[in-house]
């Protein structure tokens, strides 16, 4: 440890791992979630660690500090809820609440009478059994959900059940850490009374930050929006984020669930989008490490030392929980290929289980070396978790294309193909208007959040944003697009992302607003395939090559766009 910089040495450690290790395991096609469970491995105490002594210089690449490392990574677990929170709605979760309430409720009752079950005929106490039974029925939330993520299954059927069963497993840990702490302390009074004092005010925080987060949100970010400093909106949304968790903490839940609710409120507001694309790399940084603290507590000698024991018991755990897991996926009316994926994939044991062995052995409830021992059992299958993704995948797709007749997989439901407008001011608004009349689905992005507010309140489908962030536009869904139109003011800006665009998505094309003809030029040089110079007339013929380049018929478009032309010059002559 640097004198002067706390944990120096080990952050450069993490960020050599993060800069050059996981981007050699991806060229190989391998997932970057088991390149960071494979560092954690080798850098920490049981890995190169233990040559230490043998050759002190090694000291220099091992972090030994796992339960430190671990806390600090749980913010990575936060923002990953966060970044979930954020891409649904309160009513898209509403609408899952058969596989949240119904199928999830299942799955970890299910899962803990028969594990607990099968720990109590090994010779556990009735305590320690129900215990073992609850924390192994939980699933990896980070784990799971950084794979779909990866993949971009999130959305699909089998990643929309996984979510629903992790997102009541979430829930779960309160009542479960809770079952610990009665189990392990003298309650004075009533047991009832105190589960339902510990529920009450569980359920006030919560609705608590709905209420308040509902009122004050829009307009505090819109205020912090305005300032123009994206540093000052970024460390805004945090601080938002982290007061959430904490709150969340002090209620008895998990910090975890209040970065969801975040995320929920945010993902009712115009700046979603922006937030996504602000947040993705703290997110992404302290998932990494998260993983890496994993794969730091796995001791290979002391799996080796009972590694039939520890395997046979992994495997059993994999395939007692895939098993109950496919049956209530069937139960709840999933398809065979989606209730398989989901199966292999949430039968892995999960982070919570730390939380709530360690609980249990503060009490006292716990054997240390049983307790051990499940942990082990806990991370190799963690460390499955990748290759247990691709095996559901695989059985997944054999499945649908067994079931379907002409051997074609279902195609998409997501068949919709927006216009993305960078900009939202009299352009930017005129071609929404002549898309909204065509029944054209778009989006557009604006940088003022007044104005951003000003539309959203007359229906109109703008968020706020830099429209010259690439990694903004990933997050609108641009490689879906049907075509990209900006309309910005700054002439650098547009340039630059013109050729960000043209050289991520070569087949969008790009219709540009420009200040005048030199500059029109330089925009089809960087990527527009039509750059048309600024007046009204031009903002008219900027509509005709938009509804051209997105397959209206080219006198079809003209007669729409002289249509306006008309309209524009009555209102004109009125003024």
């Amino acid at each position: 440890m640097h004198p002067e910089i706390p944990y120096l040495r080990e952050t450069i450690i993490f960020l050599v791992a993060a800069g050059l290790v996981v981007p050699l395991v991806r060229k190989a096609g391998i997932s970057a979630v088991l390149g960071f469970l494979f560092v954690g491995l080798v850098i920490g105490p049981f890995g190169v660690g233990r040559l230490v002594g043998e050759t002190p210089v090694l000291e220099l690449m091992v972090i030994d500090d796992v339960e430190g490392v671990r806390r600090f990574a749980e913010l990575g677990v936060i923002f990953l809820l966060f970044t979930i929170g954020l891409e649904l709605s309160i009513a898209q979760l509403w609408g899952m609440r058969r596989l949240v309430f119904g199928f999830g409720t299942a799955q970890v009752t299910v899962s803990a009478l028969v594990i607990g079950g099968i720990a109590y005929a090994f010779g556990n106490s009735l305590v320690a059994a129900t215990i073992f039974g609850l924390c192994l029925a939980l699933s990896s939330t980070a784990l799971v959900m950084q794979l779909l993520t990866e993949t971009r299954r999130l959305s699909a059927p089998a990643g929309r059940s996984s979510f629903g069963v992790l997102l009541l497993q979430d829930l779960a840990v309160v009542p479960i850490l809770f079952f610990v702490g009665i189990a392990g302390a003298t309650v004075e009074g009533s047991l009832a009374f105190a589960a339902f004092k510990a529920i009450g005010e569980a359920g006030l925080v919560i609705a608590l930050i709905f209420i308040v987060g509902r009122v004050a949100v829009r307009p505090f970010l819109r205020f912090v929006g305005g300032t123009g400093s994206r540093e000052v909106f970024m460390a805004a949304v945090i601080l938002l984020v982290l007061i959430t968790a904490a709150l969340t903490a002090l209620a008895g839940l998990s910090m975890a669930l209040g970065a969801f609710l975040a995320g929920l409120l945010f993902a009712g507001t115009e700046y979603r989008h922006q937030i996504a694309s602000d947040i993705e790399p703290f997110k992404g940084l302290l998932l990494g490490l998260f993983f890496i603290s994993v794969g730091m507590s796995l001791d290979i000698l002391a799996v080796w030392a009972d590694i039939q024991w520890v395997l046979l018991s992994a495997l059993g755990l994999l395939l007692i929980k895939g098993i109950i897991l496919y049956l209530l996926a069937r139960a709840f009316r999933l398809s065979k290929d989606v209730a398989a994926e989901t199966a292999i994939l949430m039968s892995q044991g999960g982070e919570f289980a730390f939380v709530v062995i360690a609980a249990a052995l503060s009490f006292a409830l716990l054997d240390p070396e049983i307790a051990q021992f499940m942990l082990l059992v806990v991370i190799v299958t963690m460390f499955l978790t990748p290759l247990l993704a691709i095996a559901g995948r695989r059985v997944g797709e054999a499945i649908r294309q067994r079931e379907t007749s002409n051997g074609d997989v279902a195609a998409s439901v997501d068949d919709e193909h927006p216009v993305i407008i960078g900009g939202f001011g009299r352009v930017g608004r005129l071609l929404a208007q002549l898309l909204e009349e065509q029944r054209v689905p778009y989006v557009a992005i604006d940088s003022d959040p007044d104005l951003v507010a000003a539309e959203r309140a007359k229906g109109a489908a703008v968020f706020f944003g830099d429209a010259s962030q690439p990694e903004l536009l990933k997050h609108l869904g641009i490689e879906r697009a049907s075509a990209f139109a900006t309309t910005m003011d700054a002439p650098e800006s547009a340039e630059h992302v013109i050729k960000a665009v043209h050289k991520d998505w070569p087949h969008i094309p790009i219709i540009a607003r420009a200040c005048d003809v030199g500059h029109a030029e330089n925009l089809r040089a960087s990527g527009a395939k039509s750059a048309v110079p600024e007046t009204v007339e031009a903002s008219l013929e900027l509509c005709e090559q938009l509804l051209t380049n997105i397959g209206f018929p080219q006198e079809a478009a003209r007669a729409i766009v002289d249509d306006q032309r008309t309209w524009q010059t009555d209102r004109a002559s009125e003024g």
